[in-house]
């Protein structure tokens, strides 16, 4: 698993963004681009997501709201004209009514360089809203003072599902150390949030990572991520600070012209006449409340998160100190069993397979240990629980082992309740 696997909200986003397609994609061709792709997202997301948390909430991202012009942008002639046009090609809207016009990758990034302060661009990528990939653009960003990676991403979340109840809210410390962290309500009823903190919550590079998240009452979910380095990982810093101040971030968020990027991407309706897959679990309980009930009587829930419907972590403790519990419960997960359980893997009578390991904490605290138990089913429902010595992953070691052994974490995971939902 990634040394930072929730620590990035541009890559984490994109990710669920990936997620989301390939629930709903199904492919004729097994040999097409988009079939490929489809798998590869895939396995970037089981890499991502193999021990479940291990930076952010479910990676709540985190982002900032309100349009705010700042004195030295006020004669930015730019600042008149940051809503780029979109292309002339158009596509279905969210409503599958009325046509929306198509944005391209190079609309995007014309919007976006537009909005940004004075300076120069380079590695300009960006993807439109006329693909089954999210749309999406990535910029190195130098105003005179050091090159520095942006990342621009969006998607669509239900109004007052949990998923939205998840977006635009500070991650939770027990999980992401970083050093400051607001969130409001604007005018329209949007929530954001602005972030400040590192690449790496252990802080072994000097790599930082600011971003704003924006959440609108409609469902419109945009993040505008930055560092203070040309990449995101394994580029030295360029810069004390990424290039955008709070309020900077904050302004280029809220445009409006984000809205309409979000609006011009076919729905998932549109997309696919297929349903997304049903969360896996109990009906009507979370990954959480499902996880929960599993757990030995004698151990008590101190803290929780997760996004409802796939991953969620527990903090358990048994009298003997803070263990951090993690699960992600992931649908349609056989195209990468390869990749997940090689030939040492336990395969059951019944088709699923096991695979277990022992290995040190992923986040450089001293003493950590990080107890995983991983299974397929044979319809690919995976199911990997994860329990370490420690609250947080981040945090240094408080007991010698983690409060479930690895019997309790195998039967969590082979238990049958988590193919009620499948």
């Amino acid at each position: 698993m990634p040394e930072n696997q929730h620590g990035d909200p541009f890559e984490d986003r994109f990710a669920a963004a990936l997620r989301d397609t390939g629930h709903s994609f199904r492919s004729d061709d097994p040999a097409a681009l988009v079939g490929r792709g489809e798998v590869r997202g895939r396995r970037k997301q089981l890499l991502r997501r193999t021990a479940v948390l291990g930076g952010m909430t479910g990676v709540a991202l985190v982002g900032v709201g309100a349009t705010l012009l700042l004195p030295s942008d006020a004669h930015d002639p730019r600042r008149t004209s940051a809503a780029a046009g979109p292309a002339a090609t158009a596509s279905p809207s969210a409503a599958g009514t009325s046509p929306a016009a198509a944005f391209t990758g190079d609309d995007i990034l014309r919007s976006l360089k537009e909005l940004l302060p004075r300076g120069t661009f380079t590695e300009e990528q960006a993807q439109g809203t006329d693909s089954l990939m999210p749309p999406h653009a990535h910029v190195v960003f130098d105003d005179g003072k050091g090159a520095a990676a942006l990342g621009l991403s969006f998607d669509r979340v239900e109004p007052g599902s949990e998923q939205a109840r998840q977006r635009a809210t500070c991650p939770d410390k027990a999980l992401v150390m970083y050093d400051d962290c607001t969130t409001a309500e604007l005018p329209d009823g949007s929530r954001l949030a602005l972030f400040q903190g590192y690449e790496y919550s252990d802080q072994r590079a000097d790599t930082k990572r600011w971003y704003a998240e924006l959440l609108s009452p409609k469902g419109h979910h945009v993040v505008l991520t930055e560092w203070n380095a040309p990449a995101e990982k394994g580029a030295p810093v360029s810069r004390p600070q990424p290039p955008l101040s709070m309020e900077q971030l904050k302004e280029v968020v809220t445009a409006d012209v984000w809205k309409r990027v979000v609006d011009s991407r076919p729905s998932r309706r549109d997309r696919s006449a297929t349903t997304e897959a049903p969360s896996p679990g109990m009906p009507g309980r979370t990954v959480a409340d499902t996880l929960a009930g599993l757990l030995p009587e004698e151990l008590k829930v101190t803290g929780e998160g997760g996004d409802g419907s796939e991953y969620a972590y527990l903090v358990v403790d048994d009298g003997k100190g803070g263990s951090l519990v993690q699960i992600n419960v992931q649908p349609g997960m056989s195209d990468v069993a390869g990749a997940l359980f090689g030939d040492d893997a336990e395969e059951l009578a019944d088709g699923r397979l096991v695979t277990t390991r022992q290995s040190p904490g992923e986040k450089g605290a001293e003493g950590v240990v990080m107890w995983t138990v991983d299974t397929l089913r044979p319809d690919g429902l995976r199911v990997v629980v994860s329990a370490f010595n420690t609250p947080a992953q981040h945090q240094d070691a408080t007991r010698d082992t983690p409060a479930l052994t690895m019997e309790q974490l195998r039967e969590i995971a082979l238990s049958t309740v988590w193919d009620a939902g499948a």
